[in-house]
């Protein structure tokens, strides 16, 4: 009988404190757990429609205008269904006829592909690059939207959120930040539409939207509900009005609005949005130097600027299995680490998300070190 492999057990010097580095849903501090149960008795079970939920919700809506230093005039507006959702809503409230899209993966083709099903609008214009590379956008003067994307999620590719030349100076951009909003830094100034989820670099769990609206968008959502059907749960007027009472308009997750705000709260109290994106900074220094120092790997995105400091993705050697080293780091706690599935590549995809400590980093391209050596 042929004997079972020996485990490979990681020393626990090369174990990270804490092992989660999920691109999605995302390590969530372990401080908001433990002030959660303490205010789940005024909370959880409770009316959404009362004051102690509302006081959160406004809690969330705050904590993202502080963040993004929005001007005055942009709203923060929430709703139920996360980025997917929300991606429904803005082809019945935001797209007036024509959208150009860049798509560079997944999640920046699947916003596209809605705009594409969708019989009121016309085929959207797409300026794509291949996995791992980021599009050239020149604005194409005919659309009424520009949809970007600042991080890429299934690719590791991040682009930075500018209005494009050439587009119409009456055209929405709207930016999806889902992957991005809380780790990396943007200008109010360039975007009519920030919209992401709480479950990555908020660190909370999934099936809310957030979008920061600029006074443009307001319009344009008011244009768009007053002359077309629209079904309620996608109609971002509806879901506006509700915001302003601090509410939504259908019941919410109680617990991921407070760790929502949870994060919110910890991030603007260290410094904001700056001090949020050194911190991924720090981290993607970190786990890129390693693997261009090291002779089994190498980063993904070959363009420096174009790599993530949100969601990191390293090629691995063909005579390394990445997926053996996930499966190791999983038998030792350390989880999540799987490539993005429909890219199908010999790699491996590392959240650097603020709520994971850089230091935590540092110590997992150590292990990784340490289980290429044992399986080779």
């Amino acid at each position: 009988m042929t004997e079972a492999p020996t485990p490979v057990v990681i020393p626990p010097e090369l174990r990270p404190a804490d092992g989660r580095f999920g691109s999605g849903p995302s390590k969530v501090r372990s401080e908001a757990l433990v002030d959660l149960a303490a205010a789940a008795p005024g909370l959880l079970g409770t009316s959404h429609r009362q004051t102690p939920v509302r006081d959160l919700v406004r809690r969330v809506r705050e904590g993202v205008s502080a963040l993004l230093e929005l001007p005055d005039g942009y709203e923060v507006v929430l709703g139920n269904g996360g980025t997917t959702a929300f991606w429904d809503a803005a082809a019945f409230c935001l797209v007036r006829a024509l959208s150009q899209h860049v798509v560079c993966g997944e999640f920046s083709a699947k916003f596209a592909s809605v705009i594409e099903a969708c019989p009121h609008l016309e085929s959207p214009l797409l300026v794509e690059a291949a996995p791992g590379e980021r599009p050239v956008l020149s604005g194409d003067a005919d659309a009424d939207t520009i949809a970007l994307i600042q991080n890429e999620t299934s690719t590791g590719v991040q682009m930075d959120v500018v209005r494009p030349e050439g587009a119409h100076e009456s055209a929405l951009v709207l930016v999806d930040a889902t992957s991005a909003a809380g780790g990396l830094r943007v200008e109010a100034s360039e975007f009519d539409v920030y919209y992401f989820a709480p479950q990555k670099c908020l660190a909370s769990e999934g099936g809310l939207w957030l979008a920061a609206l600029s006074p443009p968008a307001l319009e344009r959502i008011a244009a768009m509900t007053a002359t077309r059907a629209v079904p309620a749960s996608l109609d971002l007027s509806i879901a506006l009005e509700n915001s302003r009472k601090d509410q939504t308009y259908n019941t919410p997750a109680i617990a991921t609005l407070f760790l929502t705000a949870h994060t919110l709260d910890w991030i603007n109290d260290h410094g904001g949005l700056a001090w949020a994106a050194a911190r991924c900074d720090t981290s993607a220094d970190v786990v890129y130097r390693w693997a261009e120092k090291a002779p089994f790997a190498t980063p993904f995105v070959k363009e420096s600027r174009a790599r993530s400091h949100t969601v990191a993705t390293i090629d691995f050697d063909t005579s390394v299995d990445a997926s053996a080293i996930a499966a190791v780091l999983r038998a030792n706690g350390i989880v999540d680490v799987e490539p993005y599935r429909k890219l199908g590549r010999n790699q491996l995809r590392i959240a650097l998300y603020p709520a994971i400590d850089p230091a935590d980093v540092e110590v997992l391209t150590r292990a990784i070190d340490f289980v290429v050596a044992e399986i080779e």
